[in-house]
């Protein structure tokens, strides 16, 4: 798990990692080529975004100068120790580089503007600047760059530039013979900045990344610049031209991107007044195309909105595109920035929401552009769920007696299926059955609605929501569209239970896997009571618990402490004071930062087991460096270390957890059980990305991790046909994925979720997605009349959570 915190949303959340990371071994094998032109390499964070020299200048507007920065990162992007840097069109040999120092940081997908010299014309002063400088740019060609540092460059040609790695972005202008690409950004001019267009690309080519344009500066509030007349008054008087039906016109990224539009009228139907603050407007008089929606998110930066629902107003604003997080590859959002507003009324009726359901959404999910981005593709809402959202961003939309797929979590929000047609779990969720099935009806909801008219309700998987839900219809940080609800179904509670698994026989020994999400000494003595109440009653005291998710003595603390001793204590007397056995344990500490995680957490397997009921066969030799082996044959077929570690010198475990195998005894005969925590999906694109086919570039390392375990358990077998081996834990992937896929190639493994109904597949449940991430395999030996397997849901679907995975238990019959 991962904790993520973004500044437009007013949350941060433990989801599985979406980040995307570069190894150690990826990033060593780049090479750096000089170029015959400038270039910082694209950036997928931080780029300059707008430059306007002509401040003050004959004919401006704008008293200063400016250079605007923008994070195009799902994270915050620090700025202390860099500079922007300066220098002329065309230098020659006494020309320097210019330098204003920074501080502070640009929040994900904001604004950071540094104001440099003025001149002595000019009658607007530019907003609140988040920096200033003293540079005095050029108003037609010159050259501003982005630097870790504040020593001045000394490159003057493009060449030079291109090999200075301390640039990370550089923007040439006019005729400067500084560049990236194949020319300077044209058009710049007294009354003219040059600025990225929407998503704000960085193909490393200045002329086609940037246009030349009216300045827009912004700072890091979403504030603009002032009219200047002194009146306080800086909101439109006259409807414009353009409706927002053209502003968002029929692909996802809108074709006035990049303009200030005048004058925008429409009809205020939500309002936000904590996180990404801000308003939508919808247009009472729609055009007759269906691609096209009728509202927009008017983003107020930092400043609360002061309209309310039911106003009529005029907007004049800049049309941007913002990316809630590009991670994962989310869609984007076209929004107002910097905006004007006048009132014209109040109280006005809301346009007609439009009802989601099975006869609305479409069956088939999104287009496919085989993998590349569906941004620029005609939207067709009839025929594609994610068309129809898109074609419905930011209008009012509703669903009526939706059923709950994923329960309110602690940031107040839920996921609704609002179609009949997704496959139903027994107990009331959507499954996931394949890449192929997405379940298009998922919506989260979270609420508009103040907390003193209404606490947000706390629904289990399978409750409802009757009656009504509306409200604009949004696109959040975390993937998946959602309605912002400024009306709330009534909650009807299904009356969800815990399962508790069935009593096994004395006869029969009892396998159990359960991750226990960064246990570690410093949780609330509440959360070890829950997990140890879940493996006492819900599991029923199973003799042989694999835990994944164990970390150190002293968790996130980054101190070099590995041991885990303390750890584990506190949760085998938590089992004990519920009324379970004197679990004893086995694991093997890893090295220092090695198996990935939270920073200094060093997450691991461990095997817990009563030795009353199975006793485990210690094998000296086995520790964190060291591959175990296998000795023998036939029945004296053994490990070579017990507890022992898979391979964990092969590249396959890089930065993640290494397979944990025991040997243990039940009744005389050998059990070689495997606890795993396979990698997680970082870097994957999203099911919902604008790019189609999404690419789940982690699978690769995950089918390696199978192939590397595949081939031990193959070496097992080969020694004795008859061993009886149980593989369990954590592999983060489906039951249909590569990886369990190379796991279970030949039949040296069987995947026993399989030989459940679809409707029970699931032990996780993401997005509204009921999932299998948690899997037991089992050997040849163990035959289908020999095992009882058994998904006991007892966190998954609930709004109380000890952990965010279900355990799982096999009996295995003698």
């Amino acid at each position: 798990m991962t904790e993520t915190t973004a500044a437009r949303n007013p949350r941060s959340r433990r989801r599985l990692l979406r980040a995307t990371v570069l190894s150690s071994s990826v990033a060593a094998s780049l090479v750096l080529v000089p170029l015959p032109f400038a270039t910082a390499a694209p950036s997928a964070d931080a780029v300059v975004s707008e430059v306007y020299g002509g401040g003050g200048n004959s004919g401006a507007t704008l008293k200063n100068d400016f250079i605007e920065l923008a994070n195009k990162g799902g994270a915050a992007f620090g700025l202390d120790g860099w500079s922007v840097q300066y220098i002329s069109g065309t230098p020659g040999a006494s020309s320097t580089w210019s330098v204003t120092p920074l501080s502070g940081a640009i929040a994900p997908g904001g604004r950071f503007l540094i104001a440099e010299a003025a001149g002595t014309g000019g009658t607007v002063a530019l907003p609140t600047p988040d920096a200033s400088g003293t540079l005095a740019l050029s108003g037609t060609s010159g050259t501003v760059a982005l630097v870790q540092g504040t020593t001045p460059l000394t490159c003057k040609t493009a060449a030079d530039c291109a090999a200075d790695t301390r640039i990370r972005d550089l923007v040439g202008f006019g005729t400067a013979v500084v560049h990236e690409g194949s020319a300077s950004a044209a058009g710049a001019s007294n009354t003219a900045s040059v600025a990225r267009g929407a998503g704000l690309p960085d193909t490393d080519d200045n002329a086609a990344d940037l246009k030349a344009g009216v300045p827009t500066p912004v700072n890091s509030k979403g504030e603009t610049a002032d009219a200047g007349d002194g009146s306080g008054s800086t909101g439109p008087t006259e409807p414009g031209t353009v409706r927002i039906h053209d502003i968002q016109g029929n692909t996802r990224i809108s074709p006035k991107a990049g303009s200030t539009i005048p004058g925008i009228p429409g009809i205020v139907t939500g309002v936000r007044t904590t996180g990404s603050k801000g308003f939508w407007i919808q247009d009472a008089t729609p055009d007759a195309d269906p691609a096209t929606s009728e509202a927009v998110f008017v983003y107020t930066g930092s400043a609360a909105p002061t309209v309310k629902v039911g106003d009529s107003v005029l907007v004049t604003a800049k049309v941007t595109e913002y990316y809630p997080s590009f991670t994962g590859g989310s869609q984007s959002v076209t929004e107002l920035s910097a905006p004007k507003t006048t009132v014209l009324s109040s109280g006005n009726p809301l346009p007609a929401a439009v009802r989601l359901d099975g006869r609305s959404i479409p069956a088939a999910y999104a287009p496919e552009a085989a993998g590349a981005t569906i941004e620029n593709l005609p939207l067709q809402p009839a025929a594609y769920a994610l068309d129809l959202y898109e074609s419905l961003e930011g209008m009012r939309v509703e669903v009526a007696d939706a059923r709950v797929v994923q329960a309110t979590d602690k940031y107040g929000e839920l996921w609704v299926d609002a179609s009949c047609e997704d496959p139903a779990t027994r107990r009331g969720g959507v499954v996931y059955l394949g890449y192929d099935k997405p379940n298009t009806g998922r919506l989260m909801v979270q609420s508009l609605i103040p907390a003193a008219e209404g606490a947000f309700p706390v629904a289990n998987v399978g409750d409802r929501l009757t009656g009504t839900t509306v409200g604009p219809l949004d696109y959040n940080q975390f993937g998946g569209y959602t309605v912002a609800a400024t009306t709330m179904g009534a909650l009807k509670d299904n009356g969800l239970k815990r399962e508790v698994t069935a009593r096994p026989l004395p006869s029969e020994a009892t396998i159990a896997t359960y991750n226990v999400e960064n246990l570690d000494p410093s949780d609330p003595d509440e959360k070890f009571a829950q997990l140890a109440q879940g493996i006492v009653t819900n599991l029923r005291s199973p003799d042989v618990v694999a835990l994944e998710e164990i970390q150190d003595d002293n968790g996130a603390v980054n101190d070099g402490t590995v041991t885990a001793g303390a750890t584990v204590a506190k949760f085998v007397a938590a089992i004990k004071a519920a009324g379970g056995p004197a679990y004893e344990w086995r694991s093997i500490d890893p090295v220092d930062g090695k198996d990935g995680g939270e920073p200094g957490g060093n997450i691991r397997q461990g095997f817990l087991f009563n030795p009353a009921r199975i006793s485990f066969t210690d094998i000296p030799g086995g520790d964190a460096t060291t591959a175990v082996d296998v000795t023998g044959t036939g029945k004296a077929t053994a490990l070579t270390a017990s507890p022992g570690r898979i391979d964990p010198g092969n590249e396959a475990w890089t930065t993640s957890r290494k397979p944990l195998v025991g040997q243990f005894s039940f009744k005389g005969k050998p059990v070689f059980v495997i606890a795993n925590h396979f990698n997680s999906k970082g870097g994957d694109q999203g099911i919902d990305s604008r790019f189609q086919a999404p690419t789940r570039s982690s699978e690769v390392q995950r089918t390696k991790q199978a192939a590397v375990e595949h081939a031990f358990v193959a070496k097992l077998l080969a020694a004795d046909p008859g061993a009886r081996v149980v593989s369990l834990g954590d592999f983060n992937d489906y039951q249909f994925s590569p990886a369990l896929q190379t796991l279970t190639e030949g039949g040296v493994l069987r995947d026993l979720v399989n030989e459940l109904p679809a409707s029970e597949r699931y032990s996780y449940v993401y997005q509204g997605n009921s999932q299998v991430l948690d899997h037991i395999l089992v050997s040849p030996g163990l035959k289908r009349q020999h095992v009882d397997y058994d998904v006991v849901h007892v966190n998954s679907e609930f709004a109380a959570q000890a952990s965010d995975h279900d355990p799982q238990i096999v009996r295995i019959k003698p």
